[in-house]
């Protein structure tokens, strides 16, 4: 795991100033601690900080072919490499390192473009061609692993692990982008292919970008989707088989390393099936990493420990005080653009927690998106079921009406709750989902947002992310659909962002076995039935684990990461919510309606309503706009330098 950098000349063979290469490549030194290494020629530079993990005495980057015409930066892992290693070397391709970089240079060579669907891994890389004049970058299919690109004003292409390397080159334009801020009060977090800067972006996962220099800027092109076909046929028995087969392997290849291993255990179905994976191909006790909290009502350090003791790992736990609110204006530099998941403050522990025993962890993110385990997935069924019954055309007036209505009830018993479901009955599938994701709903963003702030928007709605990838999901099974938005948005944009900076913060390289692309296009052809049977939940997942996990593992109401924001809010944080929201640099960017500001502060603190999300999801971005100014936690002033007047007026 590491961090790249680059600048490239679109257009000619101008000298690239080496001082601001090498500022890109320092800002990301945490992702990187063992090495680094510049490639510098007229019209390109590219940088690379080094976490050594494969082939740890030779495999220094940037990395060369023979003649050096062709050279690499890289970030993530290839798990195939030994295969592929072997493959072009009886195509006659010379190795003379052991790593996983090296096979990248030779797939370029042999391959070209296609090179990428060769590769089975986390990746993100940059490429120089010189014979070819072109530049070539990639992203993974699942989008663990991020990369960043603009093109400056001065026709320099600059491309980056982390938005904070772009920034460090100097010239990268930090013009805010509406359309980003609509969908980051919707998400939480900035969707791919945007970023929060107006002309910067994300290469979506499983595309490639080719630029030839000289050559018109091209789209990038997509290189491998999953496709939900839900039509194979096979026993409950069988298919329990196939997926611990395929686990077992996905979990062997990732246990490739030459540095200390280990894997988070946090007593949930996921970590706890691939704890018992490593444990069963494992010559000596595996190292696991819990944390628990001293509030009970947080804490699943039990549940981690039964499965410690079952497997005999050499397990490692901290207790992290339910009250670390330390982290937040951490957490703001660390994501660089807005970024609203509280769970980010434990992921940061853990991975804290875990760097002081190995520098390899293994994870179960993408096992809820895959397996079908979310609550959420089994809601949306529901409503599919009731919006089924009826056409759009009836249902958006009633249950709009209905909606409208029925008060707000955070208070009352969940069958009183029936505001939410009304609102979703009356919307298609997508839009559904899009609302019981969303953090602020369309009618909250709408009293949230100036007219001001609306006109930039020009009419533009976030709901937009979700029905672009809905077009494309070609399948009309109910669950697939929502799985693959969760594919597409959610897993990428937030959890893979979250494990991302929060590991890279502590130099731990995390890999998940249950995103192994195989796996998830096996898992995409199988039936609903296997997903959620009988209101259960990773129904398959669950039945295939019962031999190697407990019950009370397997069973049990999800928990997840939480924090207890709603109580930070109203006591220790009151006085700081309070202060962020409604004075300095929210309000100063005339974006937010400060009566509304007001409403949700008052409404939280006073009890009336629950709104902890919506104010953290403020709090994050207004830690962003104070960032931007360069101004210290103490406050901003009349104008926020970075931003441009226009914004901040």
């Amino acid at each position: 795991m590491c961090g790249i950098v680059g600048v490239f000349d679109c257009s000619g063979r101008r000298d690239i100033d080496r001082a601001a290469i090498e500022r890109m490549n320092r800002s990301q030194f945490h992702r990187g601690p063992d090495g680094d290494g510049i490639h510098l020629e007229r019209g390109v530079a590219l940088g690379h900080r080094r976490l050594a993990i494969i082939d740890v005495a030779a495999g220094q980057q940037p990395l060369y072919n023979e003649d050096h015409s062709v050279v690499v930066v890289f970030n993530g892992e290839i798990y195939n490499f030994q295969e592929l290693i072997r493959e072009l070397t009886d195509l006659g391709h010379v190795f003379r390192t052991r790593s996983d970089t090296e096979v990248i240079v030779h797939a370029w060579e042999q391959w070209g473009e296609r090179c990428v669907e060769r590769f089975r891994g986390m990746f993100a890389f940059g490429l120089w061609d010189r014979n070819r004049e072109t530049l070539f970058l990639a992203r993974d299919r699942l989008g663990v692993k991020p990369l960043f690109y603009a093109v400056l004003p001065d026709g320099m292409l600059v491309f980056g692990s982390e938005l904070k390397a772009l920034r460090a080159h100097g010239k990268l334009p930090t013009e805010l982008d509406p359309h980003a801020i609509e969908e980051y009060f919707a998400l939480g977090y900035v969707p791919e292919p945007r970023t929060i800067f107006l002309g910067t972006h994300k290469l979506p996962p499983a595309h490639t970008l080719v630029i030839r220099r000289g050559e018109a800027m091209p789209a990038p092109r997509e290189y491998w989707d999953v496709r939900f076909t839900v039509d194979r046929q096979m026993s409950d028995e069988d298919a329990a088989e196939e997926l611990v087969t395929r686990l077992r392997e996905s979990v062997r290849l990732r246990m490739i390393s030459e540095v200390p291993l280990g894997a988070f255990l946090s007593g949930g179905v996921d970590s706890s099936a691939v704890v018992a994976a490593m444990a069963t191909q494992s010559d000596s006790p595996v190292k696991t990493c819990s944390i628990s909290f001293a509030d009970p009502a947080f804490d699943e350090s039990e549940y981690a420990r039964m499965v410690s003791e079952r497997y005999r790992t050499s397990h490692n736990v901290e207790v992290v005080d339910s009250d670390d609110f330390s982290l937040i204006d951490q957490l703001v530099s660390l994501y660089d653009e807005p970024y609203a998941d509280s769970s980010a403050i434990p992921t940061y522990r853990v991975c804290q927690l875990a760097r002081k025993h190995v520098t390899v962890a293994l994870s179960g993110d993408g096992g809820d998106e895959s397996f079908g385990g979310y609550r959420r997935y089994r809601m949306h069924l529901n409503e599919e079921r009731m919006r089924s019954i009826l056409p759009l055309g009836v249902r958006r007036p009633v249950f709009g009406l209905l909606g409208s209505l029925y008060p707000k009830a955070d208070w009352a018993p969940k069958p009183l709750r029936a505001k939410t479901t009304f609102e979703a009955l009356a919307r298609d599938s997508a839009e559904a989902y899009f609302h019981s994701m969303s953090i602020l709903r369309d009618p909250m963003r709408a009293r949230l947002f100036t007219p001001a702030f609306k006109a930039k928007l020009g009419g533009y709605r976030a709901v937009e992310v979700f029905r672009r990838h809905a077009s494309r999901v070609g399948t009309d099974d109910p669950l697939s659909l929502i799985q693959y938005l969760d594919l597409k948005t959610y897993l990428v944009g937030d959890i893979n962002t979250k494990v991302d900076r929060a590991s890279m913060a502590h130099s731990l390289e995390v890999r998940e076995p249950l995103m192994d692309h195989p796996l998830v296009e096996w898992m995409a052809t199988l039936p609903a039935k296997f997903k959620v049977r009988d209101g259960e939940g990773k129904w398959l997942f669950k039945k295939a684990m019962e031999p190697s996990l407990p019950n009370e593992v397997l069973y049990r109401r999800k928990m997840g990461f939480a924090v207890p924001l709603s109580r930070w809010f109203r006591a220790d944080l009151r006085e700081r919510v309070r202060s962020s929201l409604l004075e300095g640099a929210l309000i100063e960017t005339g974006y937010f309606e400060r009566s509304y500001l007001e409403h949700l502060v008052s409404a939280h603190q006073s009890g009336i309503r629950d709104y902890s999300a919506p104010l953290w999801t403020l709090l994050m971005f207004e830690g962003f706009l104070r960032q931007l100014s360069g101004e210290s936690a103490g406050g901003v002033g009349n104008v926020i330098p970075g931003v441009p007047r226009s914004v901040a007026a």
